[in-house]
């Protein structure tokens, strides 16, 4: 599997940054034998759409999973669902968008659009829940549940090793959320956590929101996570702050992703 950094702002898009988006792609058969590239976006926040034509051709995307319904890591849809309907080559397929909650209402609300919109040329919405399993070619997503201020969701990903033919890796992204045992049991043993930390310890004292470096980084090491990689930074917080609070809990390699980063598992 691979994993590209579409955006990494927190809450908004940044200086540098979309909010935040992943792109993750695997290789592997299709029904008829034929060995392609499957891909699916983790969010798309604002900027994300623009951002997304600089590593893949979005009439290539498989799915898109939205960890939640706030504007900063699903905003964006809106550009994607004008894409599909009005590019001049002629309308794209249907992309299968999975989301906690009426992600068909939410679409509406950002586009301003009546309700005799459906989008039904453009998306196929599944409510997912906590504990399904949806597959996107030889990837397997998990959901389970977050802590944070809506319903949310972190997702756990099982697929082909892109360094190691024949064998099975699991990547971890948290969403947005604080600390909390379902997000311990998502990251379990994973060889790559993606996890969100835009509060500073010592700063941010707010629970049942984000994670500080501290709570990320004692996340990886509770879950025995392979790699931790620190992703939803707010403009106004420090990557190196946060890093070094993750570094004092967590001994494996730790790093703040940027944008146009590539991860192979």
């Amino acid at each position: 599997m691979r994993l590209t950094v579409i955006g990494c702002s927190g809450s908004m898009s940044g200086r540098q940054s979309a909010a935040s988006s992943y792109l993750v792609q695997a290789d592997g058969h299709n029904d008829d034998g034929e060995f392609r590239t499957y891909s699916f976006v983790m969010d798309f926040g604002p900027g994300a759409m623009g951002q997304l034509l600089n590593y893949t051709d979005p009439a290539e995307l498989n799915a898109m999973f939205l960890s939640h319904l706030h504007t900063d890591h699903c905003a964006d849809i809106v550009g994607m669902q004008v894409y599909r309907r009005w590019l001049p080559a002629g309308p794209l397929s249907r992309l299968d968008v999975y989301c906690p909650g009426d992600g068909l209402s939410r679409t509406r609300q950002i586009g301003g659009d009546p309700i005799e919109e459906t989008y039904a040329g453009e998306f196929s919405f599944t409510e997912l829940r906590a504990g399904m399993r949806v597959e996107v070619g030889p990837m397997v997503v998990e959901a389970f549940e977050a802590w944070h201020t809506v319903p949310a969701l972190g997702l756990r990903i099982t697929g082909p090793s892109d360094d190691e033919p024949g064998r099975d890796v699991v990547f971890g992204f948290t969403g947005d959320t604080d600390y909390c045992e379902s997000e311990v049991e998502m990251a379990r043993g994973v060889d790559l956590l993606l996890a969100e930390s835009a509060f500073e310890d010592g700063r941010d004292s707010v629970r049942g929101v984000h994670m500080t470096g501290e709570r990320a980084g004692r996340l990886a090491a509770q879950a025995q996570a392979g790699r931790l990689l620190l992703t939803h930074l707010q403009p106004w917080t420090s990557p190196e702050k946060v890093r070094r609070a993750a570094e004092d809990v967590y001994h494996g390699p730790v790093r703040c992703v940027e944008p146009g980063d590539i991860y192979r598992l």
